[in-house]
């Protein structure tokens, strides 16, 4: 007798099958499937250049990581994998993410604190991955204790007056390195955007936008972070993804800034209730910006938490040429026959638009392959003393604007100025 056939139908059979039936492709049903990620750390696809990676330096830097939170940032930039460096110490405020920091980085030396970290000496830089708005009060606080740093974006978080602070520890500070690790500096398209525009390809820029949409379904809960600073943060206030699509490709600036706020619809309620933001503070869930740049054009931002796709990005048109990537591709060059010319030309003197390679272990990592870069750019200019990739200018240009821009939004759109940093 033939052995009866179960009954029992997996979930996941089950919803093959009936997904099957109603005539989605297997692409779409493999979607469906799809485990949660942290947004932008599945963004690895990278591309790099032909040539080989070189050792620069036979001297170690002595760094000491701070934070391991949700994104554990403290040990995906990959220092601990660098030929170059040494992770001499960590530190988070939880013991248990505290350990598995040290873990990851294969570190056995670990302090309570910043603070207690900063007493040792022999520590020459410190990464700091922890939260937003401790960014520009630690940077501070390393920076006076005689130590290189970077940190994660964005420069400061709800107090414009951070910035000055920061700016005038710098100023304080010739000797030391200070490095923002915005992402999108190395993202494969605005890498090649700032390559091109500096060796003249696109002419002036007259219009160029970034944008930065990552969605959170109704009723759900925001992305764990430290005391909640996350949760219904003024869309703005996180910036700098988007406002790189111009500060990093140029390095210029934005004269001024007008935005408008999309609120909660019917049934977004949960978006502005159990969160340290009051809507007095933030009462949008979206936000739109756009400003006048310093060299004459308009550039337009997006930030918005509504639903479709996820996107870190941006594209530009200028006077012989544009980049209209999507979603951070590298094929994204658009030109008039003077723009075609002027990139033959750039190419033909050597002009290389691909990434070069990283030392052999060091993965080029999350958010289009930049962590990795962004550690050993940091790196690299404290053992040959170069600038960093994102410097203290570019760094509070990219994040003040947003700050500005919801305020703008708070007040109907009203265009304000925004400062220079420079020094």
């Amino acid at each position: 007798m033939e052995k009866e056939q179960s009954s029992t139908v997996s979930r996941r059979g089950f919803l093959g099958s009936g997904l099957a039936a109603a005539g989605l492709s297997i692409s779409l049903i493999d979607y469906l499937r799809a485990e949660d990620v942290v947004p932008g750390f599945d963004q690895t696809k990278t591309d790099t250049d032909d040539s080989v990676w070189k050792p620069f330096s036979d001297k170690k830097v002595r760094v000491g990581i701070v934070g391991y939170g949700r994104c554990r940032f403290g040990a995906d930039f990959g220092f601990q994998n660098h030929p170059n460096v040494e992770v001499a110490a960590v530190s988070d405020l939880i013991p248990e993410r505290r350990d598995g920091l040290a873990a990851a980085c294969r570190c056995e030396k670990k302090y309570d604190s910043l603070e207690e970290m900063l007493k040792d000496d022999s520590i020459e830089a410190v990464f700091l991955a922890t939260d937003a708005p401790s960014h520009a009060r630690q940077t501070v606080m390393v920076l006076e204790h005689g130590k290189h740093v970077c940190h994660a974006v964005p420069a400061f978080m709800g107090d414009i007056d951070d910035g000055e602070r920061l700016l005038e520890a710098v100023k304080n500070s010739p000797g030391l390195k200070y490095m923002m690790f915005e992402t999108s500096v190395f993202r494969d398209d605005l890498y090649a955007m700032e390559k091109l525009y500096a060796a003249g390809v696109f002419g002036e820029i007259a219009y160029s936008e970034g944008e930065y949409h990552h969605p959170i379904s109704i009723g759900d809960p925001f992305l764990e972070s430290y005391k909640g600073w996350r949760n219904n943060c003024p869309p703005m206030w996180y910036p700098t993804h988007s406002s790189a699509y111009y500060v990093g490709i140029t390095h210029g600036r934005f004269l001024d800034v007008t935005a408008r706020g999309v609120r909660p619809q019917k049934g977004e309620e949960p978006f502005t209730v159990q969160n340290p933001y009051d809507t007095s503070i933030n009462p949008f869930i979206g936000e739109v910006s756009l400003s006048r740049t310093s060299d004459g054009g308009l550039f337009r931002m997006c930030r918005s938490r509504t639903q479709g796709e996820t996107i870190e990005g941006g594209r530009l048109r200028g006077q012989y040429a544009g980049y209209d990537s999507h979603n951070a591709r590298i094929e994204g060059f658009v030109g008039d026959a003077e723009g075609k010319r002027r990139l033959e030309e750039a190419l033909a003197g050597g002009l290389k638009l691909k990434k070069y390679p990283l030392p052999p272990g060091v993965s080029p990592g999350g958010h289009g392959g930049s962590h990795g870069y962004l550690m050993d750019n940091f790196v690299r200019a404290i053992l040959l003393d170069q600038p960093t990739k994102v410097d203290i200018r570019d760094s509070l240009h990219m994040t003040a604007m947003g700050y500005y821009a919801h305020i703008s939004a708070l007040n109907d759109g009203e265009t304000i100025t925004i400062p220079e940093y420079s020094f």
